[in-house]
């Protein structure tokens, strides 16, 4: 009888053992729970995805608009802002520009794809832009600026609509900008808030 005892006490033990092992093999790592916590909100349940493209014809050949305005921190120029690379060199997948710390996930030899990064706490969106010198004529050449993103995250119809016209507004005087520099044009300064914007000074005449 006390042998029998002895068997199912230790089996107990053994039993209890076992569990103890699971639940420490199962536990997350120190910190992980915070990390997790962190990102809880970043997924987007029902996304819905738009993209909005923009072109613009520039009279100069798709080559050497792209040597104008297509390296990654151009943008700086047309936009009228300041632009650094974090990480990496200019035309470099992986590349990292300090406007939104936008990657450089994609390019071509007269185009380029960023992306900007998950953000702790903040929805992913998706948010990618191409932006693309395509040839025309041995003369001339297109423009052509495509941003796509979810704005499901935004509160209503109303703000959605907002949203993506105050974008292509902003793009669409981008795209301007690049036209002017590409032609040999000078830009004029930047408006200040609130203000109009300035005449853009014309481009040379082509010679004779």
């Amino acid at each position: 009888m006390q042998n029998q005892f002895t068997k199912i006490a230790g089996c107990c033990v053994l039993a209890l053992a076992g569990l103890a092992q699971s639940a420490i093999a199962q536990a997350p790592p120190a910190g992980a729970a915070g990390a997790s916590g962190a990102n809880t909100n970043i997924v987007v349940d029902k996304p819905t995805y738009v993209s909005i493209p923009m072109e613009i014809v520039v009279n100069r050949p798709a080559a050497e608009v792209w040597k104008r305005v297509g390296k990654y921190c151009d943008i700086g120029e047309w936009l009228q802002t300041t632009c650094t690379l974090v990480s990496g060199k200019d035309g470099e997948i992986g590349t990292v520009r300090s406007i939104g710390s936008e990657v450089l996930v994609g390019k071509t030899e007269l185009s380029y794809t960023y992306t900007q990064p998950v953000r702790p706490g903040r929805p992913y969106i998706l948010y990618h832009g191409t932006l693309e010198a395509r040839p025309l004529t041995a003369t001339t050449s297109k423009l052509i600026y495509i941003l796509m993103y979810d704005n499901s995250t935004l509160a209503d119809d109303a703000a959605r609509a907002k949203d993506l016209e105050s974008r292509r507004t902003r793009f669409t005087q981008a795209l301007a900008n690049m036209k002017i520099l590409a032609e040999g044009g000078t830009l004029p300064p930047p408006p200040a808030r609130g203000g109009a914007a300035q005449p853009a000074a014309a481009p040379p005449a082509p010679a004779k």
